[in-house]
């Protein structure tokens, strides 16, 4: 029985060794990380420990490439000098150090999107109108024809879209802005993913600006206001007025029972 204590006690040395010793997670980003055009050359850097290793970059579509790292470095490069459809896809990055047969976990996927000039841009239209007051419901409509199957709506100073929205076969997004405020003040664009292209999209089309003004003050609000001002000074001096009338009459009704003491005091006691 002693020796299969000790193999069993090693065996959870090993797995609790190797656990320990699980290799970091690496991570992976695009450059530039938006904008990119089909043409443009764009890099995918997989960061990963320094440590001498070998590098696989996946694409959703099916093939890889692989890519020796040295000590010194901290990240693997991948680039497409020139991007093609078939480049636009989702990827992820992975890792293996020298010294051991074990791989890292996969990278968090990152998004290749390629702006394909040849598709027209789409319109975008608000509603009720470009200048609104706090609180006003206002409509985003955006739209192009035959090409639009998933509208994204942008806004100037944005990295990401602000919402997206499936035509459902039609040619028309309809976004909506609820009870706006002036941080919603900006200028908007649509654009689309084409039709069975996911990680495609055509150009931002043309821009409209919001202009998001604080409500006025309703009627009589200022009236109002000045009226429950004059209500607190009024309170105010009536309780002033009040504690002051106490404090007088505690302090006569304590100077009128110190001169009866000594009223009573100078006369004597008579006892019988």
């Amino acid at each position: 029985m002693a020796p299969l204590a000790v193999n069993l006690i090693l065996g959870w040395w090993l797995v609790a060794a190797s656990r320990a010793q699980q290799l970091p997670r690496p991570s992976l980003s695009l450059h530039p990380s938006q904008g990119v055009s089909l043409g443009d050359t764009v890099t995918l850097r997989c960061h990963v420990p320094r440590l001498a290793a070998w590098v696989w970059l996946y694409r959703e579509g099916g093939w890889f490439y692989s890519k020796g790292k040295g000590k010194e470095q901290d990240v693997a490069e991948f680039s497409f000098v020139s991007t093609k459809r078939e480049h636009a896809d989702r990827y992820w990055c992975q890792y293996r150090v020298s010294w051991s047969e074990e791989a890292s976990e996969k990278s968090d996927p990152v998004e290749l999107v390629l702006t394909d000039l040849r598709y027209p841009p789409s319109s975008i239209s608000l509603h009720p109108e470009q200048h609104v007051g706090t609180g006003t419901n206002v409509t985003i409509s955006c739209w192009n024809k035959d090409y639009g199957a998933t509208f994204l709506l942008h806004k100037d100073g944005s990295s990401d879209p602000l919402q997206r929205q499936d035509s459902s076969g039609g040619d028309t997004a309809t976004f909506t802005l609820f009870g706006v405020t002036p941080a919603d003040s900006g200028t908007y664009r649509c654009s689309y993913h084409p039709k069975n292209y996911s990680f495609l999209s055509a150009p931002l089309g043309d821009s409209m600006t919001l202009e998001v003004t604080p409500s006025p003050a309703p009627p009589g609000a200022e009236l109002v206001s000045r009226g429950n001002l004059v209500v607190a000074v009024v309170r105010g001096c009536a309780a002033v007025l009040i504690f002051g009338l106490g404090v007088f009459f505690v302090i006569d009704a304590r100077s009128l029972w110190i001169r009866r003491d000594e009223s009573l005091g100078g006369k004597g006691i008579e006892w019988h």
